[in-house]
């Protein structure tokens, strides 16, 4: 059994992608790719992994959990997407680490799917937009007590990717820019798929469509049907070519409202983001989608 995880990241669209993954059921169900419902699981993970914390797995739970998932549906892939899979996104920061269970949380789906061959997809998002949208939600009192004494521009996606696979070495780890999510949605699903590129995805525009304007989208759409081959670096050259001239721009604007930052920090911080995307890129059995 392929076991497909998607865990977020939290803000990086990851309940579109659950529905978007939805729309495409029936099509993935036809290539052997089960997308259960997350009211199928989402509560029966988070309870196994709970129980995980004091006592070890039955020796059965595997397939008491896959046949509460699956229901009798018949597959070789499964998807999973939660989230809140590495922890409520009011703990999402702690010490100076972005979801510091996220090593625990893999080693234990390890450990019940011992036999399985298990895949990790991860949406990143830059820190300067991440981090006030935790902290929004964050019980801490205040900034300071919020970072931990960590300064903001320390703070790496990639010492989550490593710590990940130092626990679970066998797994495999796909991860993508948030900001690049509208130019890559079809890559994104039929790689979360394991389908083939020329397969047709339900909603593989429908980000795109919320940064365009409406009479760019039908131009844009219009284009695609005169060029039905296109490959996916024409299409994002396409893609990038109508945001250029029919982008919403206040849909693609991001305000930032972090007590004390200055946008010269913020700038400091896209900088380092975009180095951590290329270090990342460079850990072993991690795939990064870019546009």
């Amino acid at each position: 059994m392929q076991l497909v995880f998607h865990a977020g990241a939290h803000f990086t669209e990851e309940e579109r992608l659950m529905k978007c993954l939805v729309k495409n059921k029936e099509a993935f169900g036809a290539q052997g790719v089960a997308v259960p419902g997350p009211g199928k699981y989402r509560k029966l993970l988070r309870d196994s992994m709970e129980a995980m914390e004091v006592s070890k797995p039955s020796e059965n739970a595997r397939e008491i959990l896959l046949e509460a998932i699956l229901d009798d549906e018949k597959a070789d892939r499964v998807i999973l997407s939660n989230g809140h899979f590495f922890s409520p996104v009011r703990v999402a920061v702690q010490e100076g680490l972005i979801y510091p269970k996220a090593p625990t949380r893999m080693a234990q789906m390890a450990e019940i799917f011992q036999e399985d061959q298990i895949e990790l997809f991860l949406g990143l998002r830059n820190p300067a937009t991440f981090l006030p949208e935790v902290f929004r939600r964050s019980p801490k009192d205040g900034l300071a007590d919020f970072m931990g004494g960590i300064d903001p521009r320390q703070l790496r996606w990639s010492d989550t990717l490593h710590r990940i696979r130092d626990a679970v070495p066998r797994i495999s780890i796909t991860v993508w820019c948030n900001e690049d999510a509208p130019l890559i949605w079809p890559e994104i699903l039929r790689e979360m798929g394991g389908i083939d590129h020329g397969d047709p995805i339900e909603g593989a525009f429908d980000l795109l469509g919320e940064i365009m304007a409406e009479d760019g989208m039908a131009r844009f759409l219009a284009y695609l049907e005169k060029q039905p081959t296109m490959t996916d670096i024409h299409m994002r050259r396409v893609m990038m070519a109508f945001l250029d001239k029919f982008a919403i721009d206040e849909a693609i604007e991001e305000e930032l409202d972090m007590p004390g930052w200055t946008d010269h920090l913020v700038a400091e911080m896209t900088q380092g983001y975009d180095e951590d995307v290329f270090d990342i890129a460079r850990i072993p059995d991690v795939r990064v989608l870019s546009a």
